[in-house]
């Protein structure tokens, strides 16, 4: 436990947020906000990597479990309003 009490996140609990972040960015249908979700979760741990205080390590933790709620919603709401035609980047060539 560290000075301040405030106890750092583990690596595999960082770890498992990021592969659920990402499972999470696949349920998109359109292929924009899928690719978005990946991008600004690959950016977001790539700027939290160089991070060593506790306290911030805890409340990056927290912010990223927020989002993950926040794109878990999202991914519902556009399913439920899903464009039926599909985006030219989502058909694959025969």
């Amino acid at each position: 436990m560290a000075a301040s009490g405030v106890a750092a996140p583990m690596r595999a609990e960082v770890l498992q947020l990021y592969r659920s972040l990402l499972r999470v960015a696949r349920q998109f249908c359109d292929y924009n906000i899928r690719e978005y979700t990946k991008r600004r979760t690959i950016d977001g741990f790539r700027d939290n990597k160089k991070l060593t205080d506790p306290s911030q390590l805890s409340t990056a933790l927290s912010d990223g479990k927020a989002q993950l709620e926040v794109a878990k919603r999202q991914a519902v709401v556009y399913s439920l309003y899903a464009p039926e035609v599909k985006s030219i980047m989502d058909i694959k060539p025969s």
